[in-house]
């Protein structure tokens, strides 16, 4: 039988889990099971392998390891993604953050860096940036080196222009990029206010503090009990009465939780710290 076009069953899927745990430190123990089960489907029909092949390549080839991973943590993104959210952040936030001496931003999970720079172009706009410092993570080196060159391609670029519009911003998305044929780099101002690097939400720990920090549409692929670890970790990372934005699809649930944010905007799910 082939099980890639049959679908994994549960129990290979715990045991994929437990041999990347333990040869590669990574940990999808609580990753959402259908989600994982999609996408190592995905991987195996595109690459012809049988589980047991896919066990074997994982142990013993690197290179298949990072695209592998690269597979499995893919956040699709665009540029001012959910334009209400934008506004929201606008008129909600923004006027707070600009009451801040620095203001230290955190988009956890920023693939690509689209958010970063959706984010840059936001503060620039509000006269924030020479105050502002953005930080990008990511588990995924691959989409981290495509963030930290700022190049995207100009057909994406002029797709997204509609989201920057309905965003509420001055002038055009395009004035914000320096085109040549067919690729669109970010303007190296708003690139120098920024920073990519390597963080893993599952296993790292708090790295600074924050006036606001962004995990949009990254929640969906957790169980439970990862999304209530990983809000620990970004409410000890935020500062007193930070904010914490989560995507339109992702909500606080916990009891615990719901009594340490409050929200300020329950349709973009924009949340702020109560207390220290």
């Amino acid at each position: 039988m082939n099980v890639s076009s049959q679908g994994l069953s549960a129990e290979q899927i715990t045991e994929l889990i437990d041999l990347i745990k333990k040869v590669h430190g990574f940990d999808f123990s609580d990753y959402s099971k259908a989600s994982l089960k999609r996408r190592l489907s995905r991987i195996m029909m595109i690459k012809k392998l049988e589980f047991y092949d896919l066990k074997h390549i994982l142990v013993n080839n690197a290179d298949f390891f990072q695209d592998f991973l690269e597979e499995i943590t893919v956040n699709v993104t665009e540029m001012f993604r959910d334009p209400s959210f934008y506004k929201a952040l606008n008129n909600q936030v923004i006027p707070y953050l600009s009451t801040y001496q620095h203001i230290k931003i955190w988009s956890a999970g920023c693939s690509s860096g689209e958010e970063v720079y959706s984010l840059a172009i936001l503060l620039d706009q509000s006269g924030l940036k020479e105050k502002s410092f953005i930080y990008g993570t990511d588990v995924n080196t691959v989409v981290l080196k495509e963030a930290r060159m700022g190049i995207y391609s100009y057909r994406n670029i002029k797709s997204y222009a509609e989201n920057y519009q309905l965003s509420g911003l001055k002038g055009s998305l395009t004035d914000h990029f320096t085109t040549m044929y067919d690729a669109a780099t970010i303007h190296s101002e708003l690139k120098a206010s920024t920073l990519f690097s390597v963080h893993n939400l599952i296993s790292d720990t708090v790295f600074n503090e924050f006036q606001l920090i962004s995990c949009r549409n990254v929640f969906i692929y957790f169980e439970t009990q990862l999304q209530e670890k990983i809000l620990e970790l970004f409410y000890k990372s935020l500062c007193p009465y930070g904010f914490l934005c989560l995507g339109s699809k992702e909500t606080i649930r916990s009891d615990a939780f719901k009594k340490k944010f409050k929200a300020v905007n329950q349709k973009e799910n924009i949340y702020q710290k109560i207390g220290a």
